[in-house]
């Protein structure tokens, strides 16, 4: 369904993203923010959903900063991979790749943004910085870290409380600091639990979350 296309952030770096448009009307334009594992199939596959859902959807490769066309896979060897390759990035280049994206499906209205693991991190801080109709983050683990900046648009967030890597006193702190931020937890998820080509992958809890996120979508973009 989608087609990768060349960005060009504001610094001047070109970077890659993969592209899905929706056939018939458009709803509204989303940016996709990938996990650790690059602008991979399973990234390309949320894309052409939310494409499927009427919307344009981006996926910009922000790890083109470090090394282009990275797609890895789940082994315990690509996620060590992965997180150096996260730990080489700096949050004001991410954003201006984000920006970039923005920029390039922004319609009548600006695009929203949602994220999965780093991505999900990455939608909470540009929500936060960029102008945007709304953002939709996926276990962000590094929004602790920005928990006093704020979202300037509707932001929802999803967690699994038997996620080893954000403790629910994190998720607690960011729901207690910012009530006005719609926040979901799923008491039998993990990390990733919405990825199925992941073993953390948990069926009845990614398609209500997927609910929970194509309702407030299609509310933030009537």
């Amino acid at each position: 369904m989608g087609s990768m296309r060349t960005l060009k952030a504001s610094d001047g770096h070109e970077l890659g993203a993969y592209e899905a448009i929706p056939e018939g009307t458009q709803r509204g334009s989303l940016v996709v923010i990938q996990e650790i594992f690059g602008v991979n199939s399973h990234m390309q596959q949320v894309c052409d959903g939310f494409a499927a859902e009427g919307y344009l959807a981006i996926a910009p490769a922000v790890f083109d900063r470090v090394e282009p066309g990275v797609d890895l896979g789940y082994t315990p060897e690509d996620i060590e991979r992965g997180r150096n390759l996260m730990g080489q990035l700096s949050w004001r280049n991410t954003i201006l790749d984000v920006e970039a994206a923005a920029d390039a499906v922004s319609g009548d209205k600006r695009p929203g943004i949602i994220g999965y693991c780093y991505g999900g991190s990455v939608a909470w801080v540009a929500a936060c910085r960029l102008d945007l109709t709304c953002a939709v983050s996926y276990y962000g683990g590094m929004i602790i870290d920005f928990v006093d900046e704020t979202p300037k648009c509707p932001t929802m967030l999803h967690f699994g409380e038997k996620d080893a890597g954000i403790p629910m006193s994190d998720v607690k702190e960011i729901v207690k600091k910012h009530p006005e931020v719609t926040t979901h937890t799923y008491a039998e998820a993990e990390h990733g639990f919405n990825c199925d080509d992941r073993g953390s992958y948990h069926d009845t809890d990614a398609k209500l979350a997927l609910e929970r996120t194509n309702a407030f979508f299609f509310q933030q973009f009537l």
